[in-house]
């Protein structure tokens, strides 16, 4: 998995050896928190988990970096609803 990130964004990205990818892209709102705005996976990795890999690679990199996150994508926010582990994260 790869982050890209800029001044006001980023992604966090899943590549696999044949060129299909999933990526979860973000806002940052300061130094303190991202916004999760979009996931999408495409068709061939579908139904491997390869979504909520793209969730906790997210959490681990927030945890490091002590920032916040908010779930505004329906995929993300719903992850969050089904696992407590992850909640410490929470905006």
């Amino acid at each position: 998995m790869n982050i890209e990130t800029g001044d006001t964004g980023g992604a966090f990205i899943y590549l696999n050896q044949e060129g299909d990818q999933a990526k979860m892209t973000f806002s940052k709102a300061g130094d303190t928190m991202i916004i999760i705005d979009h996931t999408e996976v495409d068709g061939a990795l579908r139904g491997l988990g390869i979504g909520e890999m793209l969730v906790d690679f997210m959490v681990n990199y927030a945890r490091e970096n002590k920032i916040k996150v908010m779930p505004l994508c329906p995929f993300t926010r719903s992850v969050f609803e089904k696992r407590q582990d992850i909640r410490d994260v929470l905006k």
